[in-house]
């Protein structure tokens, strides 16, 4: 068995990455102090806009109005396939109670956040589907506030197509706000908001540090990096599809990393022949990311076996993960770190990051080892309950009153012993730590 690096990254995710860590704690802070005003002031500062924070409903009608038709209806489609994945998720968390022992009930709810904060970023693009994704699980969940937030234009504000979909999925408020402002107008409850639980959405380097600082006081979707792609592909897989597949995620940006792990050394190098190609024939902002994504981040890894393609992909844990190989049931029961898994040339990583229902808003830079993506589960917290009869609490109090002194918690004893006496009057138990 012998793994060969046909291309090698002279770069990883984490290199010359900026300290910005001081930059945005100290905007936090300066909003947080300051309230309204200071978001307004780096609203104008890094957007150079000076319109309403707040969107009205008149301006949403009016953005609504912009959006052409043939596009509304593919939003409308997008949303409704989001929306009725999320519904199938959550159908899958239920409340539940059982009897752990006879007269002890134990249960479990399923209890939606008060208030999420999405995030969806605007910049050169609009991210329609960002706020497709973020507010829709929010809502499916049954949060009870839900804010959106993206960067306006300076004369005319946030996208349209932002606006029109952050309002058909659900946004209860929409805040002409991008940035580190933007997540501390949500998280601190500026502009009449309530403050968030929870944060979630993709966003730049400023905006991923603001929510890794603020995380403790809210709950975020998960630390973000810059977004990455693996193709895994045998003899049978179509070299012109996987270089595009392979462009295609590269153009996010000059960092986002990209592999092909493959067990055919002709499908590895007609790719890399073509890439460059295709790269070129790009606009020149999305060739120029792709270009520079291509040279420094990229790899392609040749294996002997589909056993070591797939050790290399969990060795990986990718974002976005494709398989364009035979037996596809194979693959899905044998992979298992990735944040969202395509199988077959027929599905792309695009499909997912925009229309088919899945969410795009995924782990990166190998935290899929330990996390999946959003989802309208993580709107939602699990909490326990339980109540007992008096008898039930016997062995159970007993039990917790010989652990607790074996672990030099008498308090915690105490709380048991004082029941069985009230329960049981006359009874002599045997509380002691040892149980002599």
């Amino acid at each position: 068995m012998a793994i060969t690096y046909l291309k090698t990254a002279p770069k990883t995710s984490a290199t010359g990455a900026d300290d910005v860590r001081d930059t945005v704690q100290a905007i936090l802070n300066e909003i947080e102090a300051g309230g309204d005003d200071a978001a307004k002031r780096y609203a104008e500062k890094f957007d150079k806009y000076q319109g309403n924070i707040v969107v009205t409903r008149a301006e949403l009608d009016e953005a609504a109005a912009k959006v052409p038709q043939k596009l509304k209806d593919d939003i409308r489609f997008a949303h409704d396939n989001v929306r009725r994945f999320a519904e199938a998720q959550k159908a899958t968390i239920t409340d539940m109670q059982m009897e752990v022992i006879p007269g002890l009930i134990a249960g479990q709810k399923a209890i939606p956040c008060d208030a999420a904060g999405c995030y969806a970023p605007g910049g050169r693009y609009a991210h329609i589907a960002s706020a497709m994704m973020t507010v829709t699980t929010a809502k499916v969940a049954g949060v009870k506030h839900i804010s959106a937030c993206s960067p306006p234009r300076p004369d005319t504000g946030v996208h349209p197509a932002i606006l029109y979909t952050a309002d058909i999925c659900g946004a209860d408020t929409i805040l002409a706000l991008g940035g580190v402002q933007g997540i501390a107008a949500m998280a601190f409850g500026l502009f009449g908001l309530p403050k968030s639980d929870i944060l979630v959405g993709p966003g730049n380097q400023f905006v991923a540090e603001a929510k890794r600082i603020l995380f403790g006081r809210v709950g975020i979707d998960m630390f973000a990096g810059p977004t990455d792609s693996l193709i895994l592909a045998d003899e049978t897989a179509d070299p012109h599809i996987v270089a595009w597949d392979l462009v295609g995620q590269a153009e996010h940006g000059y960092n986002s990393p990209v592999w092909l792990a493959t067990t055919d050394r002709a499908l590895a190098e007609k790719v890399m022949e073509l890439v460059p190609g295709m790269i070129a024939s790009l606009p020149e902002l999305n060739s120029k990311n792709a270009e520079a994504a291509w040279r420094d981040y990229a790899e392609v890894i040749l294996c002997d076996t589909r056993e070591e393609v797939a050790q290399t992909s969990d060795k990986i844990a990718p974002e976005h993960l494709t398989v364009q190989a035979e037996d596809l049931d194979w693959w899905l029961n044998r992979l298992n770190c990735y944040g969202s898994l395509f199988l077959g040339e027929e599905t792309t990583v695009a499909f997912g990051d925009k229309a088919s229902g899945t969410n795009h808003v995924l782990p990166t830079s190998g935290a899929a080892r330990y996390t999946g993506g959003l989802s309208v589960h993580k709107y939602m917290k699990l909490v326990t309950w339980q109540r007992a009869t008096r008898e039930a609490s016997r062995p159970v109090a007993e039990a917790t009153a010989r652990i607790s002194r074996l672990e030099g918690m008498e308090g915690h004893a105490r709380t048991a012993d004082i029941r069985l006496e009230k329960y049981f009057p006359g009874v002599n138990f045997d509380l002691s730590a040892s149980g002599d």
